[in-house]
């Protein structure tokens, strides 16, 4: 049994004539009819009914056809998959990212890499880091977009760029006329900050100097689930956050009560890299498309080279 046997069984359960598929398959019929008989000797079952005037399927080979069709279909994926590695170029490219950059990071980069190559499509998927991680892991994306260190020895990391954090306050607060904002002046916030699992919380409580267990009961309670979602809060002037430098990019920093402010300090930013596995074959795209990210950056931020 082969590949070109299931064509031909396919051909004649469509066709239900032994001519017609031997047309439609561009081969004599009684080459067609041959290796139908080799398959039905070689199974020890009747796939066809045959008389005089007409070809019928019987049910056992509604069942072999149906089996038939699944297993063209996969190897038209092993194919494509092939095609895809002689072009690493080509194909689809599975890249998962944190919740605080892919909003920002994609729609500066989407059109560029279409432009550069058209063949690439991207399959995005936006989760926090420890699922994308497992993710990676498990094959069922090929690179991740992240903000924190790996330890996994299966994975490789490829830097991007460094991000500054700034500060993002009401405009009533009390740190709006003061020029310089030191580490006191952090670590003294009404600090809002994103739901655990979120890398940016812990980036940021450090960067503010701030544990846990020392913040206030009233802020620890308003945790949100998405960077949006803060900033509203900020906006209604609950309280203060640090965003990264991509964010600020938003609409938010316009007519919504809050002022965004760069931070002077040495280690407020966070590095954002690449994550994938060491395994992971089309290398050439990854470096493709991080070259296009680099090159899309704004000037808040810092492109990383390898």
């Amino acid at each position: 049994m082969n590949l070109r046997d299931l064509k031909y069984l396919i051909a004649v359960a469509e066709t239900e004539h032994f001519g017609h598929a031997a047309a439609q398959c561009y081969v004599s019929q009684p080459t067609l009819s041959g290796q139908i008989k080799k398959l039905e000797e070689e199974l020890g079952v009747t796939i066809f009914e045959r008389t005089n005037r007409s070809v019928s399927i019987t049910p056992f080979g509604v069942e072999i056809v149906k089996h038939a069709k699944l297993i063209l279909e996969q190897a038209d994926v092993i194919r494509q998959l092939a095609q895809a590695q002689r072009d690493p170029m080509a194909g689809a490219l599975r890249v998962g990212a944190i919740p605080t950059v892919s909003p920002y990071l994609v729609p500066l980069i989407l059109m560029p890499l279409k432009t550069l190559y058209p063949q690439m499509r991207l399959v995005l998927s936006e989760e926090i880091t420890d699922m994308l991680t497992q993710r990676l892991l498990d094959h069922q994306i090929d690179v991740a977009i992240l903000a924190t260190a790996v330890k996994e020895p299966e994975l490789e990391v490829m830097p991007l760029f460094e991000e500054p954090f700034w500060l993002a306050h009401p405009r009533d607060h009390a740190l709006y006329d003061k020029e310089d904002i030191s580490r006191r002046d952090l670590s003294r916030l009404d600090l809002l900050l994103l739901a655990d699992g979120h890398c940016l919380t812990n980036q940021v409580m450090d960067v503010c100097r701030i544990k846990e267990g020392k913040m206030d009961d009233e802020m620890a309670d308003l945790r949100a689930a998405s960077l949006e979602t803060l900033l509203q809060l900020v906006g209604a002037g609950f309280g203060c956050t640090l965003v990264p430098a991509l964010a600020v990019r938003g609409t938010w920093t316009t007519d919504s009560g809050i002022i965004a402010r760069k931070l002077s300090l040495k280690d407020a930013y966070r590095r954002v890299q690449f994550v994938y596995r060491k395994t992971f074959p089309r290398k050439q795209a990854l470096h493709a498309l991080a070259d296009v990210i680099r090159n899309q950056l704004p000037n808040t931020v810092k492109a990383l080279n390898e």
